[in-house]
């Protein structure tokens, strides 16, 4: 009986004193047909002493945590604070101000040096005409650039031609060429080979006798762009020294075989007091055409200071009879024109030696 008063007087100091309603936990330990009324807590009751019970700490430290935690109602969570507004703004939305500057990291900045090494575009463009200057010129370049040393024609303001024969002498055709010529009382030039003036110099002597005029024609008919500097130099002199013993002067007078020559070999020619004549009218006859493809290649090509160019030797597989056919009447149709014919010399007012 006392164990049993004594029982239900610390329940009721429990309550009293602690003046929290039991907590869930306790009433499923205890049994959940109790049910007990919430009581409020007030001063007097915190100045009482503790009660030295594990459950009673475990109570009231849960109360503690209760009322001190913030209470958590669906307006609060709905509305957030200005804080929370400012730091989803920041986030959402980063702004730049106007003198803000992105930054270069360093990466980039090692490299933008080098970049100031590149070449201005004036310089690639200096660089690009040195390699154009660089190139071949072409024939018709050639006679621009050096127009003192290098004609194609003579003055288009006199109707003078001038007619021309190549690689002779030889036995077959040029003594025939030399005949046409004197009977139509015609002078022209021949650009001779040294090689075979050496061997036919009786024939050299009777195109000077005659009133014609000899040209260098290079010594073995060469290509003189493929030849060396010495080899191309070769050509030239030996064969000035040939015609020198045969003609008493070396000519001034130079047509490259083929027409074909370079600039540096120009500019020797220069040096040296050569001139080089080439022909804006081409017979053809190289060909082994017949007279009247001869005299018609050269009529309808021939103006007022041409040079025309005709064979009086060649291959032995060559036929020259065609020009030699052809100069009567190519004579008698110019002459009919109103064309003289004269020397090269004559037609671009130069002296035939040097």
């Amino acid at each position: 009986m006392t164990k049993r008063l004594w029982s239900v007087s610390i329940i009721c100091l429990l309550v009293t004193s602690c003046g929290v309603p039991l907590a869930k936990p306790f009433q499923e330990q205890n049994s959940t047909q109790h049910t007990y009324p919430e009581v409020t807590q007030t001063s007097t009751d915190v100045t009482r002493e503790p009660i030295a019970s594990p459950f009673v700490t475990d109570v009231i430290r849960s109360k503690q945590i209760s009322l001190l935690s913030p209470i958590n109602t669906p307006a609060a969570s709905a509305q957030p604070t200005a804080t929370q507004e400012t730091r989803r703004t920041l986030i959402s939305t980063p702004t730049l101000s106007p003198s803000s500057k992105p930054k270069t990291s360093p990466k980039k900045a090692a490299i933008q040096p080098e970049a100031s090494k590149r070449p201005s575009l004036p310089v690639q463009k200096n660089q690009g005409q040195a390699r154009i200057s660089q190139k071949r010129l072409s024939l018709s370049q050639l006679v621009v650039k050096y127009p003192d040393t290098f004609k194609l024609r003579g003055s288009s303001q006199e109707k003078k031609i001038a007619l021309t024969f190549d690689d002779g002498p030889d036995t077959r055709f040029t003594p025939k060429v030399l005949d046409a010529l004197k009977a139509n009382g015609v002078k022209a030039t021949f650009f001779v080979l040294g090689s075979l003036a050496s061997t036919h110099p009786d024939i050299i002597q009777r195109i000077v006798h005659e009133g014609h005029v000899i040209g260098n024609h290079s010594y073995s008919h060469a290509n003189l762009p493929k030849l060396s500097v010495d080899k191309f130099q070769n050509q030239i002199e030996r064969t000035d020294n040939v015609l020198q013993g045969l003609i008493g002067y070396a000519p001034r007078l130079i047509r490259p075989p083929y027409g074909a020559i370079n600039e540096e070999q120009v500019r020797w020619m220069a040096d040296h007091h050569y001139l080089i004549v080439n022909w804006n009218v081409d017979s053809l006859d190289w060909k082994s055409l017949n007279s009247d493809q001869v005299l018609h290649n050269i009529i309808q090509q021939t103006k007022p200071g041409s040079i025309i160019l005709q064979h009086s030797g060649g291959a032995d597989s060559q036929d020259l009879s065609g020009t030699v056919q052809a100069i009567g009447p190519l004579v008698s149709k110019l002459k009919a024109a109103g064309y003289t014919f004269v020397t090269v010399p004559e037609l671009l007012h130069v002296t035939k030696s040097r």
